[in-house]
Formats: structure tokens, C-alpha cells, sequence
């Protein structure tokens, strides 16, 4: 699989993410449904931290990609919606330190909602990765 970044601008970089990627000669492709701070049989965790939701919601995404045999670093596609966009800022850092380790810069687009899917909820990502 090849990447190439594609960046008009560059100040999304600094903030870990492209403006678009080309990707070619993959051959699978992992559509991931949003992944939350939640348990392995379903219930909420960490009700009020959006450090540790989004720490576990990381978890969890990676661990979609481990049972498909990728890892972050074929993350090409990341949605993050959450309930309160200032407070994610505040965190952000956390999920930026992770794909950086990955050597990944997917494109991205964070979007602020009402709510999710389970009341307690402050986050989730959703993705799409290729190898």
C-alpha cells in the first residue's frame, strides 16, 4: 500500500492530521463503526472523564484493527464526534500522541453533536483503514 499526503495547506499537519490521502495498491478495507468508552459487554465507562473515554475509545478502535490484523498505522479515515468539542480540545493531545507513534496522519474531521448513541457518552471515533 502507498500513501501520499495531500496538503494545499500545512497547518493541519501540525495538529496531526492531512487534507487528503491517495491511497493505492491496498487491497483490504476496514470500515470501522464508531468506537466509545464502553466495556466489553456494552456498558458506558467513565462517566464525566473525556480523558479517559477518549483513552478507552482509542483502545477500542485499535482493537477492531488488531482482530483485522492492521494496526493505527493503516488508519486513513477518522471521524471524531463529540459532545463538547472545548472540553475534547482540552484532550486532544492524548488521541494526536497516538496516531504520531503510529506514524499516522489520517485525514480527519471533528464534528460536535448533541448526544450519542448512550447518554453518558462525551466521544467516538470512527474510521476507515486500508492494507
Amino acid at each position: 500500500m502507498e500513501r501520499t499526503a495531500v496538503n494545499p495547506v500545512q497547518w493541519s499537519v501540525e495538529m496531526g492530521f492531512n487534507q487528503g490521502e491517495v491511497v493505492s495498491g491496498h487491497t483490504r478495507t476496514l470500515y470501522i463503526s464508531g468506537q466509545t468508552a464502553t466495556s466489553g459487554d456494552g456498558k458506558p465507562q467513565h462517566d464525566d472523564d473525556m480523558a479517559a473515554q477518549l483513552t478507552l475509545s482509542i483502545d477500542n478502535l485499535e482493537a477492531v484493527l488488531g482482530e483485522a490484523g492492521m494496526s493505527l498505522a493503516n488508519l486513513v479515515r477518522l471521524n471524531v464526534y463529540t459532545t463538547d468539542v472545548d472540553l475534547l480540545f482540552q484532550h486532544y493531545g492524548a488521541l494526536a500522541a497516538r496516531l504520531g507513534a503510529a506514524r499516522v496522519a489520517p485525514t480527519t474531521t471533528m464534528l460536535g453533536v448533541t448526544r450519542l448513541a448512550l447518554p453518558t457518552l462525551l466521544v467516538e471515533l470512527e474510521g476507515t483503514a486500508v492494507a
